[in-house]
């Protein structure tokens, strides 16, 4: 079973940062996401249909090209797709939403 959850980010918005506790699979659904992940020295445009692995607990930034952009965040279960943890806490699906420093 695969879990699903769907954003959208409005074109002149700040960068979000925000980190998830398991491994997800982005899939932008509409308009471009930017996207840069800790740990990774390169930076993403992502355009409709184009999926990226999210690792768990990387700190990750995304942001809407311009007209804004829709994407969904997919968990799956252990051995199928993306890894997910056996037992995650509730709200364990969202994305931590981090202050800028």
């Amino acid at each position: 079973m695969r879990e699903i959850r769907t954003f959208e980010l409005e074109h002149g918005e700040p960068a979000a940062a925000w980190q998830i506790d398991r491994a997800a699979m982005l899939t932008v659904t509409e308009g471009e996401i930017w996207l840069t992940a800790e740990g990774d020295s390169e930076d993403y445009w992502l355009k409709p249909g184009e999926p990226f692995v999210l690792p768990e607990g990387a700190r990750t930034w995304v942001s809407a090209g311009r007209g804004g952009a829709k994407f969904a965040l997919a968990f799956s279960s252990a051995g199928r797709g993306v890894a997910a943890t056996s037992a995650p806490a509730a709200r364990s699906w969202m994305p931590r939403w981090l202050n800028a420093a």
